[in-house]
């Protein structure tokens, strides 16, 4: 079969796969995206229909979507506030928007409403819907479609969004397992949002409760265990024992949507899949829930991949290779650090460990510039970026 020559192309259409054909417009260079689910399958649905999938933009990843033309019109709940504290303890911190004067430190969006932006806004790539990579030896890419098999011949070749191969390793050169599990859900409470996240750490794991349209977007990290027998739950029993684990500050707990639940950890890669190869998003990490700073890592993985292609006309060289994982790598492993710092620092009940918690948080409510820090690290990571 005769390979198609392709000067990039994307292997995973979710949204940083997306984005970084997006940006890679004006590049002069030549791109196909691959994405597996079919063209009649990104359909968006409400939060309140029983899609428990959302995802946190901070406002650095606002400001990458309006450069790509896929903000506007996009249905996004601001997060103005985040309300972080620990169920047990003393200490608790406000961050506010006002505090990097902007207007809000982030947003919360329908995994599907935000993929279908993607796709919807003006861009030359080729895509592939219900495409599927299915094998890269360095020169030579094959996707199996609808229609049959196709045979490319990239300069380089992108993973995104936790694309990979079938001779790929299942298990990343690193992965650490959390031993805990996240349930994902849509709820109501009989408070409105306001705008208000909530960072809740309890011995298990974080609860946080992000606005969302009328409601919350709820990640509850717990044991195994209990998670499953969580997501088993009928619904007014879900709801209680929510309500018991949160506390009395935003009343009943009173509507939840579907359930799901999936076990977490870490994982990232030392080294990239083949030659002439490069992964971003969730194929390069995948990061632990907790400050909501996966898809936001991954969006700036694209970002910079397409603004060193726009610089060079050879992508997919070793010296394009390099030049990538050096730019990439003190915010990549900055963002790996913090989450798995947090996690370690706030899933458990040691007397000690609590107590230098509770200290910490009031400090950091007492120091306006210590607050302002945090939210730039969590809005912008370790790279003032876009």
């Amino acid at each position: 079969m005769d390979s198609e020559a392709v000067d990039i192309l994307i292997a995973g259409g979710g949204p940083v796969g997306a984005a970084l054909a997006l940006a890679l417009e004006g590049s002069g260079h030549s791109v196909v995206l691959a994405e597996a689910r079919s063209a009649d399958s990104h359909g968006a649905r409400s939060a309140n229909s029983g899609d428990a999938r959302a995802i946190a933009l901070s406002y650095a990843s606002r400001l990458i979507l309006e450069r790509l033309h896929a903000w506007s019109g996009l249905p996004v709940t601001p997060i103005e506030t985040i309300h972080i504290s620990q169920r047990g303890g003393f200490g608790r911190t406000l961050i506010r928007a006002a505090d990097c004067d902007l207007p809000a430190l982030g947003y919360v969006v329908n995994y599907d409403d935000l993929q279908q932006s993607l796709l919807a806004a003006p861009c030359s790539a080729r895509l592939l819907s219900g495409a599927r990579l299915t094998g890269f030896d360095g020169r030579t890419a094959t996707v199996h479609t609808q229609q049959g098999k196709l045979a490319f011949a990239p300069r380089l070749m992108v993973f995104a969004d936790g694309a990979r191969i079938a001779d790929d390793p299942p298990v990343p050169p690193y992965s650490k397992d959390y031993r805990q599990t996240a349930l994902v859900a849509w709820v109501k409470t009989a408070q409105a949002h306001q705008g208000r996240a909530w960072e809740r750490f309890t011995p298990e794991g974080p609860l946080a409760l992000l606005p969302h349209t009328t409601g919350y977007a709820l990640v509850w990290t717990t044991g195994p265990d209990r998670g499953a027998r969580l997501a088993a739950l009928d619904t007014a029993a879900f709801l209680a024992e929510l309500h018991a684990a949160f506390g009395e500050r935003l009343g009943a707990f009173i509507e939840a949507g579907a359930r799901s639940a999936f076990p977490l950890a870490l994982r990232y890669r030392r080294a990239e899949i083949r030659p002439r190869s490069l992964a971003v998003g969730n194929a390069a990490q995948t990061l632990h829930p907790v400050a909501g700073q996966g898809f936001n890592l991954g969006l700036r993985d694209a970002w910079e991949l397409a603004r060193l292609a726009r610089e060079t006309g050879e992508p997919g060289s070793d010296s394009f290779i390099d030049g990538y994982r050096r730019a990439r790598a003190l915010d990549r492993r900055a963002g790996i650090q913090f989450t798995d710092s947090l996690v370690g620092l706030f899933s458990n009940s040691d007397a000690l460990l609590r107590f230098g918690r509770g200290a910490g948080l009031l400090a950091l409510d007492l120091l306006p510039l210590a607050r302002r820090f945090v939210a730039r690290r969590m809005i912008y990571g370790a790279r003032a970026l876009p």
